[in-house]
């Protein structure tokens, strides 16, 4: 037995150590990815519902809202211009 044989040897076991290694990771993956799926397939229920409800709330709420504050703002601007003129009416 020389050193050539005894290499050889520590790059078998190395190799056979490595593949087992290999192996055991993708057990271990699969198995995390099984009892992944059903949390992952929760969560895009739970994205989709809350999409839907914005979508809702954007159409019910939102846009009236704005509506509002534009129609709102006109008229603070309209009064505001008024109350200019009615202003430099007195100073003269």
């Amino acid at each position: 037995m020389d050193i050539v044989w005894f290499r050889d040897l520590v790059i078998c076991i190395f190799g056979l150590g490595a593949a087992i290694a290999v192996i055991i990771l993708a057990v271990l993956a699969l198995i995390l990815y099984v009892k992944i799926q059903p949390i992952i397939k929760s969560v895009k229920t739970t994205t989709k519902t809350v999409e839907n409800i914005s979508s809702c709330v954007e159409e019910e709420v939102v846009k009236p809202l704005s509506q509002v504050a534009a129609f709102v703002q006109g008229i603070r601007q309209a009064a505001g211009m008024f109350g200019r003129f009615t202003k430099k009416k007195e100073e003269d």
